[in-house]
C-alpha cells in the first residue's frame, strides 16, 4: 500500500473533536441530556436510536434548508428552522424531502441479507475493507465516523464494522429505500440508519472519516463535501467476471453477459487521489437455497426470462464467480 497519507487526525484531532463535541452538546435538548443518565435497560428502539443520534447530531444537517439539527425529546430531529423529522418505531429517520420510488423490494433485501450474513460470498471483501481502514486511518480518534452510502439493508456495513472491531467507530447507513433502511434498523440497533438522498443531503460538511460505496452509484461532489480532509472513499465496483455464471445463464445478448468498469475507475481517479486498488477474484460453491437468494438479490434478474432463471436455479454446477475492484481514494480537500 502507498504510505505517506497525510493523517488528518494527527494534525487536527483535537480541533475536529472539539468542534464535534461542542455541536453535539449544544444541539441536544435538555430532555435528551436528562434521559442519557437513566440507562438503556427498558428503552424502545426508537428511544435508543434517538439517544445515539443525539451523540453525533453534528454530523447531520436539514435536507431542506441545510441548517444544523438537534434531537427533541428523543422523538424527532429538528432543524434551526423547525423542519421536523420523526424517529420511526424501528429506530430509523426518514429524511427524504419527496416520495421516492424504488425497484428494490423487501424480498430482494431479505435475500441480500442472507447472502451477506449467512454465506461467505463477500467475506474477503469485508476483510479487505477493514484492513484498508485500519492501515490508512488513525482509528484511535473518538468518534470515528464511517458512512455507507447506498447501504441497502445494512449488512455490508455491519460486517465491515464487525471486522474492524474498533469501539470508537460509529456506523451510519443511508439509502433511498425505506424498505432497506427499516430492515437495517430492525437488525442492527447499534448503528444509525437514515432514509435519504444525496441530492438533498442530510449530512453535514466534513463530518465523516470514511465513505463506503459498495456496488452503488457515486456522487463525488457530495463525497468530498461530507468527508474530512484526507478522509477515505472506498468504492467497490464489479469486474468483467462478476457473477459471470449468472450473466451467461440469463442473457443471450453478449453486451449483457460482459460488464466493463473502465469508465467508473477512470472517473474515480479524476475525482480523488487514488491510493490503491485491490483486485478480488474467486469462486464460491453455493447450495440451491443460496443460488435462489443470489438471483433474488440482483437486478440482473429483473429483465431476464423466467425460463432462463429456472434453468439456472436447477443446474448441477453451483459455483459462482466473485470478481471485484476495491478502489481506495483520499480526499485531499
Amino acid at each position: 500500500m502507498e504510505k505517506g497519507v497525510d493523517m488528518f487526525f494527527r494534525n487536527h484531532n483535537s480541533k475536529w473533536r472539539n468542534r464535534f463535541s461542542q455541536k453535539t452538546v449544544t444541539n441536544v435538548s435538555s430532555s435528551a441530556v436528562i434521559f442519557l443518565s437513566k440507562g438503556r435497560k427498558h428503552m424502545t428502539k426508537k428511544t435508543k436510536s434517538a439517544e445515539r443520534v443525539s451523540q453525533f447530531v453534528a454530523a447531520f444537517q436539514c435536507p431542506l434548508c441545510k441548517s444544523a439539527m438537534r434531537v427533541e425529546e428523543l422523538k424527532s430531529l429538528v432543524c434551526a428552522k423547525n423542519h421536523t423529522f420523526d424517529f420511526s418505531k424501528q429506530g430509523y429517520v426518514n429524511l427524504m424531502t419527496r416520495p421516492a420510488h424504488s425497484h428494490y423490494k423487501k424480498e430482494l433485501f431479505e435475500a441480500r441479507h442472507k447472502i451477506i450474513m449467512e454465506s461467505n460470498v463477500y467475506t474477503s471483501m469485508h476483510e479487505t475493507i477493514a484492513k484498508v481502514i485500519k492501515e490508512y486511518m488513525d482509528v484511535s480518534l473518538n468518534p470515528f465516523m464511517v458512512i455507507d452510502l447506498g447501504c441497502g439493508e445494512g449488512s455490508h456495513l455491519q460486517r465491515i464494522l464487525d471486522e474492524c472491531m474498533i469501539p470508537s467507530m460509529t456506523g451510519v447507513g443511508l439509502d433511498i429505500s425505506k424498505e432497506g433502511i427499516a430492515m437495517a434498523a430492525k437488525r442492527y440497533e447499534d448503528q444509525i440508519w437514515l432514509v435519504g438522498d444525496l441530492a438533498k443531503s442530510p449530512l453535514a460538511d466534513q463530518s465523516f472519516h470514511v465513505i463506503l460505496n459498495i456496488l452503488s452509484p457515486s456522487n463525488y461532489k457530495e463525497f468530498k463535501r461530507i468527508l474530512v480532509k484526507d478522509g477515505l472513499v472506498i468504492k467497490v465496483v464489479p469486474r468483467p467476471n462478476y457473477l459471470r455464471e449468472l450473466r451467461e445463464a440469463l442473457f443471450e445478448d453478449k453486451e449483457k453477459k460482459v460488464y466493463k468498469n473502465d469508465e467508473i475507475v477512470s472517473l474515480f481517479q479524476k475525482q480523488l487521489h487514488l491510493l490503491d486498488v485491490f483486485h478480488l477474484c474467486y469462486t464460491k460453491e453455493l447450495n440451491n437455497a443460496e443460488l435462489e437468494h443470489l438471483v433474488q438479490m440482483t437486478p440482473l434478474a429483473w429483465s431476464a426470462d423466467q425460463a432462463h432463471i429456472d434453468a439456472f436455479l436447477h443446474r448441477d454446477f453451483t459455483k459462482i464467480t466473485v470478481d471485484l475492484d476495491i478502489l481506495v481514494g483520499v480526499n485531499r480537500g
